[in-house]
């Protein structure tokens, strides 16, 4: 079995330390513009980008965890080529990712103003222990604004609402209590509505709870999969 991280909206392979370490031959991808390569506009690109990834890779029995956009990507890959995937694991996400326009806005100014920009990326990984934050925050300026504006904009675009009996494989929703970008709700939408899915919920966790609290989604994670 192959499990393969994607990361969400301006982030990078390295949110995933915790995981790639503890899980035994996974691996986390940096999705191409992040920062090498051409940026994809859509998570329809995106997934495709991937499906080549790994097919060239010649994965078996594929696992595809992704957060938030990176969910958008897993499902998207679901629904296009079912036939490759083992399971997938929503981290942080749904079947629909909508963004505030004025967070679209911030976002698209922020290209013209790095000190907002970080005030951004710190709200976004305060409750991440300091060492590691550093990291993730390294990264996301290796990225830039525009990239997270563009990640955000397809997020924004991607709706698979109404879609759900074509979902089929496995999936496991992983959500923080204190989700505020895509609250637990989402994750007991796809629940409900699918029938292969179950949702498990990260107390006191945020957008970012397998950053936060990395030993209790490695332990969902590996339940799920051990049942695959």
């Amino acid at each position: 079995m192959q499990l393969v991280f994607i990361h969400g909206s301006g982030g990078s392979k390295e949110g995933f330390q915790h995981q790639t370490a503890y899980f035994e031959n996974s691996e986390a991808v940096d999705l191409p513009g992040h920062p090498s390569g051409e940026i994809c506009t859509t998570i329809d690109e995106y997934a495709d980008w991937l499906h080549t990834y790994i097919q060239d890779r010649q994965f078996k029995d594929v696992v595809l965890a992704g957060h938030s956009l990176g969910g958008g990507i897993a499902l998207t890959y679901a629904l296009k080529y079912p036939e490759s995937l083992k399971g997938v694991v929503l981290l942080g996400s749904g079947l629909r990712l909508r963004v505030h326009p004025d967070f679209l806005k911030q976002l698209e100014e922020a290209d013209a103003n790095s000190e907002h920009f970080a005030k951004m990326i710190s709200n976004f990984y305060e409750r991440i222990d300091p060492e590691f934050n550093r990291i993730l925050t390294k990264r996301a300026f290796e990225n830039g604004p525009a990239v997270m504006f563009n990640d955000m904009r397809a997020c924004d675009q991607f709706d698979v609402m109404g879609r759900e009996k074509e979902l089929t494989v496995p999936i496991l929703a992983v959500c923080g209590t204190d989700d505020m970008m895509t609250p637990p709700k989402y994750s007991h939408f796809v629940e409900k509505n699918i029938s292969s899915a179950r949702a498990v919920l990260i107390e006191g966790g945020t957008h970012f709870a397998f950053a936060e609290k990395p030993d209790q989604v490695n332990s969902v994670i590996e339940s799920f999969l051990g049942e695959l």
